[in-house]
């Protein structure tokens, strides 16, 4: 049994503009699988799911985003100084706002999207050299060796580092971002706004991979999600995290 992350799932009031944003953002393209949800993700031919690219999906909530700051956000990669200033300078057209999260005098920058969704662009970093646009899902929590544990189990990526401030994850193929958590003050107080979603691979049971999480320490979520295909669940922290249903994958033309 697997479970492979294949979307970072955002919530937002304006679905439509919010998507629109990372789709420049990160120089992808839009589509959508519905009313309320706009999907972001590669061109060229891409076929969803791919090892390559953790795709963001934008989908329509009723709830404004609160003023706390989001425990879960996304790294973009640069590749020399030039480069993550002038992407600094393209997100600022596009919308997005410099915050202060506390992070002092650093050499990344730290950004919110339209709806006020924290992201950071960094500076050049030799690991992320070959992730694309997304160098990291970054994770905030109290014991990144207790997340180690559960997410190490949770899906097939490859534990490449544990200590008590940081664990990595990444795709066994080693390509793609990392999946990081990191030590960070305070206990999760709000919903998160900001989520992983995870794909059984084809031929393996829905129902089998929940209970597996349950063994690992995951609980159910009721989030008013009603009847639907896939499962909402929250890591030992209390992270959120959707299971969606295994699909047949289709081929590249």
């Amino acid at each position: 049994m697997a479970l492979r992350p294949v979307n970072v799932n955002i919530k937002a009031l304006d679905e439509a503009a919010v998507g629109r944003f990372w789709a420049e953002a990160l120089g992808w393209g839009v589509s959508s699988e519905g009313p309320g949800v706009t999907n972001v993700e590669p061109g060229g031919g891409f076929v969803w799911p791919d090892a390559v690219a953790v795709c963001v999906d934008v989908v329509k909530v009723p709830e404004p985003k609160t003023a706390t700051k989001n425990r879960v956000h996304i790294d973009l990669a640069t590749n020399s100084p030039a480069h993550q200033a002038e992407l600094v300078a393209r997100l600022k057209d596009l919308g997005a706002t410099p915050v202060d999260v506390g992070q002092g005098d650093v050499p990344w920058t730290v950004h919110a999207d339209p709806e006020g969704n924290e992201f950071c662009v960094l500076e050049p970093r030799e690991i992320y050299r070959d992730t694309g646009p997304v160098a990291a899902v970054v994770v905030d929590c109290e014991d990144p060796r207790a997340m180690a544990r559960f997410w190490d189990e949770a899906v097939d990526w490859t534990l490449h580092e544990v200590t008590d401030d940081r664990a990595v994850l990444r795709s066994a193929q080693e390509v793609g971002p990392y999946l990081e958590f990191l030590r960070t003050p305070g206990a999760k107080t709000v919903p998160d706004r900001v989520h992983v979603d995870l794909l059984p691979y084809p031929g393996e049971d829905l129902e089998a991979e929940v209970a597996r999480l349950r063994g690992l320490g995951a609980t159910d979520l009721d989030l008013g999600q009603g009847d639907v295909p896939w499962r909402c669940l929250a890591d030992p922290e209390g992270h959120e995290f959707c299971v969606l249903a295994p699909r047949p994958e289709a081929k590249p033309e």
